[in-house]
Order: structure tokens, then sequence, then C-alpha cells
């Protein structure tokens, strides 16, 4: 094993030096960065090109000049990069210090939505074949995956962080649209459960009327402008998710894994309101601290819980604390919101259409990780919406092909139930061609967030990236391209490994 990472490693280095050398040439001779100042009619032109002449090294041949930037990068080994400085005098490892976070920060929280919901949905859209279902999932995705990033983007400024902020300013319904809302909650509740058109139209009838009145009561209550769950919300959410991850990771029947995760969720509920105090004033690790104590309370209830198999409750009761610790960290941002939108710099206009953080707003770590939220939610949506479709595309045709196979056959001739069949047997290996579309579109994620981040005015890698190539400056480019590489290259090397582990049939051998 470690003989073929190392290899692996040896192999990665020539290909990041070819390609770092033909993107250095590419931009080298894509412009002349002194034409802006040529074309000028200011007294020091001369100074200022004989400047950037000397700060680009434009007097030496670009491959040349190339050799040149791959000393100072190769310094990076020792821990002094240098890879140069953009034409504004600024360090590009200083420049690629402040956008790499955003740009990861941005990408992680779409890359982990992405694949966690595409997976989903499509491996259901493979159980139920040719149903309803497969055929609505099937008909959105081709359409996702087909519109292009930008237009997404633009809609969702225009609809999304113009047309919600303006809804804000009244917060209430009008009755055509919660009938509008109703009829598509009925329809697509109708589509999800499958049964007789009796069973079907009995869940379009009650899924939109439960719709109405959810929506007739925020729209009377102006639940928008002063948002929250409450503790009853988040008992009935956390009941749900507790038969959830049992349903999934044990079975009904093991009834200890069931009250094991509803114990936990019944510790969640008690502990609410004795929590509003501490989480007034938390940071971001004391807020990690207290889920890791939630999430050991929840070990040790699924522990001395036990049951013919402890490993199964200790899972669904941990699953579930995560779960309700996320409702109790939504519902403090939601009481938190009102004060952030009434903010003098918000002005009562929350979304934000550009731009990463809103420069100067003072406060908490609630009212700071609002900031974030409301600046991160359109382009993160933006991304999210391209990617599912092809990950519910590819998890659809991995989850078919896997169980058509002997031995998920043999499986259920065994008497083992589907539920087990299914998580046990198809699904992991349908992970399998999975490992490489998400190691290989890392570096799709990061080329279509230089689009949306451009739309978004969001200073990350994208930014810095088209800044470059409008100013035929290398160095900020050659310092995206070379960490974009290297992303792409470690995903890579990570899909190799992590095939071992899903398929015990493979093996990296040396």
């Amino acid at each position: 094993m470690l003989s073929y990472i190392v290899r692996r490693l040896v192999v990665s280095v020539f290909i990041l030096l070819g390609a770092s050398f033909i993107v250095y040439l590419l931009i080298a001779y894509s412009g002349d960065p002194l034409a802006e100042i040529r074309s000028s009619n200011s007294p020091g032109k001369d100074a200022q090109i004989a400047a950037r002449t000397e700060l680009l090294n434009l007097n030496v041949p670009p491959v040349l000049r190339y050799f040149i930037w791959l000393g100072g990068a190769s310094k990076c080994l020792i821990g002094q990069c240098d890879l140069g400085q953009t034409l504004q005098g600024q360090p590009v490892t200083a420049a690629l210090g402040t956008a790499i976070p955003a740009t990861l920060q941005l990408l992680a929280a779409a890359t982990i939505l992405a694949i966690v919901f595409g997976v989903a949905i499509g491996v259901v859209t493979a159980l139920r074949q040719y149903s309803t279902l497969d055929y609505a999932v099937t008909f959105i995705s081709f359409l996702f995956f087909s519109l292009p990033v930008f237009w997404v983007a633009v809609l969702l400024k225009q609809y999304g962080a113009i047309g919600f902020n303006n809804f804000l300013a009244t917060a209430t319904i009008p009755p055509g649209v919660i009938v509008v809302l109703s009829l598509l909650s009925g329809l697509v509740w109708a589509v999800i459960l499958s049964g007789t058109w009796r069973r079907r139209s009995i869940t379009f009838a009650t899924a939109a009327a439960a719709t109405a009145l959810v929506l007739i009561f925020l729209s009377a209550t102006e639940w928008f402008t002063t948002p929250s769950l409450g503790i009853i919300v988040i008992a009935v959410t956390g009941v749900a998710m507790a038969y959830g991850t049992t349903v999934l990771f044990a079975g009904l029947r093991n009834r200890r894994a069931l009250y094991s995760a509803l114990i936990t969720v019944g510790i969640g509920v008690v502990l609410y309101y004795p929590l509003q105090p501490l989480l007034e004033n938390v940071s971001f690790w004391g807020l990690v601290g207290l889920l890791v104590v939630a999430l050991a309370v929840a070990w040790a209830v699924g522990y001395f819980m036990g049951g013919y198999d402890r490993t199964q409750s200790i899972r669904a009761s941990m699953l579930t604390a995560f779960g309700v610790s996320l409702l109790i960290v939504i519902d403090q941002f939601m009481q938190n919101w009102q004060s952030y939108a009434n903010n003098p710099l918000v002005r009562g206009r929350p979304i934000a259409t550009i731009g990463s953080e809103i420069p100067g707003l003072n406060g908490d770590f609630w009212i700071s990780g609002l900031d974030i939220f409301t600046h991160l939610i359109l382009p993160t949506v933006s991304i999210i919406l391209i990617s599912l479709a092809s990950y519910t595309r590819y998890s659809r045709a991995s989850m078919l092909e896997v169980m058509g196979q002997d031995y998920v056959r043999t499986a259920r001739a065994k008497g083992l139930s589907e539920r087990v069949v299914v998580t046990r047997h198809a699904f992991r290996n349908a992970l399998i061609p999975l490992a490489t579309i998400v190691a290989f579109d890392i570096g799709g994620l990061i080329g279509g967030a230089v689009i949306t981040e451009n739309v978004f005015s969001y200073q990350g890698m994208g930014q810095l990236f088209l800044t470059g190539i409008k100013n035929v400056d290398p160095n900020p480019v050659m310092g995206v391209a070379i960490v974009t590489g290297i992303t792409a290259v470690v995903f890579n090397l990570l899909a190799d490994l992590a095939y071992s582990a899903l398929d015990p049939r493979v093996r990296v051998k040396a």
C-alpha cells in the first residue's frame, strides 16, 4: 500500500509539472500585460512599464520565465512558498490565503449536500424503477443538468433574493400562492408515495390540506419575520428521525435500537430550555464541545440499551442525537433572525445577492453565522442544482446495475429483509463507481465556482482567477491552477483507496 501511494505521488508530480507548464505558456502568450499602460497618457508611463516588466520578468522568454516561477513554487516544500506577486503588488500566497477558505466554504457545503441528496434520490428512484417518481426525477435531473450555471444564478438572485426580500416587507402569503403551493405539495407527495389511485388521491388531498393550513398559519402569525422551530416541532421531527434512522440502520424489529433513539430525543427535548441561556453566548468551539457531549451521551444510551446488536443501538442513537442537535442549532439561528434582519447594515433585506459578507457588521456567533449563511445560500443552491442532477443519474444507474447481480438475488433467497439487502449488499457496491465520479467532479466544481463566484461577486479563487486572466497576470492564475491540480490529484488518490474499503475484492497492490 505504501509503495503504491508513493508511486502515485511521484507520477502526480510529473503530471502537475506538465500541466503547470502548459497553463503558464497559455497565459503568457494570451496577451500583453503592458497594453493598458502603453495606451495611457500618463507622464510616468515609462517608469510604470519598467516596474511591471521587472515584477513579471517580461524581459525573459516565457519558457525560461516558467522555470523562474517554478523555482519559487518549489520552496513550498520547505514551507517558504513564493508564487510571485499580482499586478497590484500583493503576494499570491496572501491572495490565496484569503480566497481558498472562501471557495472551500462554498464548495464544501454544496458538494456534501449534492452528494447526500443526489445519491439518496438516485437510490430511491432505482428501487422504484419506471414509477411516476422515477420518470419525474429523470425529467427534472435532465432539466437541471442542461441549465447553464450563470442563468440559474441570475434566476436565484431575482427570485431567491430580490423577490424574497420584497416578500419579507409584508411577510403575508397571497391566497393564490397558497392554493398553488398546496396543490404542488399534494402532487409531489402523491408521486412519492406510490400505491393505488385511491391511495394517491387520499395522499394528495391530505398533503394539500396540511400544506394550506401550515401556510395560512405562517402567514397569519408573520412567522417569516420572527421564525423559530420551538420545542414541539423539534420533538415531532426528532421522533421522525428516530424512526428513520432505526429503519435504515437497524430495522423496527430491533426495539432496543428504536428505544435508544427515542430516549435520545427525549433527552434533547428535556434539555431544550436549560440550554437556551448557554447557547446565547456560545462560541464555535463551545458549540462543537456541546455536540461532542451530545454524541457521547447518545453513545452511552445506545450502549446501555444494548440489544442483540449493541452497535445498531449506538448508531441509531448517535445519528438521532446529531439530528436533534442540528435542529436546536437551527432554532437558535432562527431566534436571532430578526436581530440580524433589522440591523442598519442589513436594512431589512437579509438575503444577499453579492459578496461573501457585510463589511463592518459586528455581532456575536449567531449574527456572524447568519451573515455567512445569507451570503452562501444562493451560490450554494446554484451549484447544488447543477451537481445534484449528475449524482442522481449516476447513483440510479449504479444501483440498478448492482440490484441485478447474483449476490443480491442470493441475499434475497437466503431470506434477508429488503432493508438488509439494499443497505448492506447493494448500496455499498453501488458506491464504488460513484467514488470515481466524486473525485473527478471536484475539479469541475471548482470550475463551476469560477462562474458562480463571478455572478455573485463572491471573493474566492474564481474571482482571483478571472482577475488574473483579464489582466494577463500569470501568477494568480498559476496559483489557482496549482491548487486545483493538487486537489484533483489528492481526490483521485483517495478514490483509488476508497475502492479497497468499499469492495473487499479490490485490493491495492504494489
